[in-house]
């Protein structure tokens, strides 16, 4: 019998001994230690910065060429942001170029017709739903629209990409609990800045557990009160102070979920091509389904949507399945499934580590080309759903 073997064959024997003081423990233990890396990435020395755009890069988001910039600047350039002066060029902060692109996209960004409200979901974790949100978010202001994000997944991590941590900094107030609860019934006064000028935020904390109970509650209180359609009534004067409203849901079909999925005008699902996320999503949408039915027949209306979404995520050309899955996944959904894929990249593995996104990082030769790979794939999108949101604000415009 060899070493291996009679290793093997020693078992130890397991008592029960594991409890309720283990558990606690073990809970403490890890949430001080994300306590702590989070605190250590967004300490006051390591606050987060939004970027400086070049000239080559507000022509790019603004659609535009360079006689047009040059035409535009022989025109405006005594009333044009100064910029930075850098090695022989100007650079722009964040909030002077978004003002440009503003001004060279007038025609799209004045053709509004109230915030269009996008919900991104999935039951299952890790298909990077709260990078989407964020990275959507940043790429749509860069574009000249005003963002809202709103966190409502209790672990807070989007609240975290913009740098507050939920269970600091975070009131609830600053969240839909006041909502929920039904202290409000407006949101207005739970949106905080970001440090991303055109990003507002509305916070999540690990209060959001609450509403599971809070909702069915009232339900039972009052049989006449619609728990799913408190955040759409909530968000309903920020409506018209926003372009686009982004919902980051719980990774489940939850009563918070489902308050998300009936707020929005389009849903967008990122979807990894796994066999098992594959399967999940099929899930998803049979429960979203009987929800929705059981919804409109309790208040007479159909709940309908401008546009749903499928985002290939995590891409891994080298993993022979994702081939396979990516059949399945473009056969179910057909033309749902948008033209860009998000590929794997240790690039925005990095951003993440960091509670960042591939927009917060900055060029360095040692990231150039991944980092332009990953920025590439989200511009894509990013262009995709912008193109989206004009054609919902067309429609409405025809309806009034």
């Amino acid at each position: 019998m060899s070493l291996n073997q009679k290793a093997t064959n020693m078992i130890e024997q397991l008592d029960a001994t594991i409890g309720a003081e283990s558990v606690r423990t073990i809970a403490a233990t890890t949430t001080l230690m994300v306590q702590n890396i989070k605190e250590h990435m967004l300490a006051p020395e390591n606050v987060k910065e939004a970027p400086i755009l070049s000239q080559a890069e507000i022509i790019t988001l603004a659609n535009g060429t360079i006689s047009r910039w040059q035409h535009f600047v022989k025109k405006h350039g005594p009333d044009m942001p100064p910029g930075v002066k850098s090695g022989g060029r100007v650079l722009y902060p964040l909030d002077q170029a978004r003002a440009l692109v503003k001004r060279l996209r007038k025609d799209v960004v004045e053709a509004k017709g109230g915030a269009v409200v996008i919900a991104v979901t999935n039951f299952k974790g890790g298909v990077t739903k709260t990078t989407t949100v964020a990275t959507l978010a940043q790429g749509l202001s860069l574009r000249g629209l005003n963002c809202l994000v709103v966190d409502l997944d209790p672990q807070g991590s989007l609240t975290s990409l913009f740098g507050y941590l939920p269970d600091i900094d975070v009131e609830e107030q600053n969240t839909v609990m006041h909502l929920y609860y039904g202290h409000e019934i407006l949101l207005d006064n739970a949106v905080v800045k970001t440090y991303w000028d055109g990003i507002d935020l509305i916070a999540a904390s690990p209060e959001l557990h609450s509403a599971e109970f809070v909702l069915p509650s009232r339900q039972r209180s009052d049989p006449s009160f619609r728990y799913w359609d408190v955040l759409n009534q909530g968000l309903e004067s920020l409506k018209n102070k926003y372009d686009v409203i982004l919902i980051d849901t719980p990774p489940s079909l939850s009563y918070t979920t489902a308050n998300g999925i009936m707020a929005a005008d389009a849903l967008i699902m990122p979807l990894p091509p796994s066999p098992l996320d594959f399967a999940s999503s099929a899930q998803f949408w049979g429960l979203c389904n009987d929800m929705m039915r059981q919804f409109s027949e309790r208040s007479g209306e159909e709940k309908k949507f401008n546009f749903i979404d499928i985002l290939l995520t995590r891409v891994d050309h080298n993993v022979g399945v994702s081939t396979q899955v990516r059949e399945w996944i473009l056969k179910s959904y057909g033309a749902m499934v948008l033209p860009v894929e998000i590929p794997k990249t240790s690039t925005a593995d990095t951003a993440a580590a960091s509670f960042g996104t591939v927009y917060d990082l900055q060029t360095n030769k040692g990231i150039a080309r991944t980092l332009k790979r990953a920025k590439d794939s989200y511009d894509m999108f990013v262009n995709h759903v912008d193109k989206q949101i004009q054609g919902v604000w067309l429609s409405r415009s025809k309806e009034q």
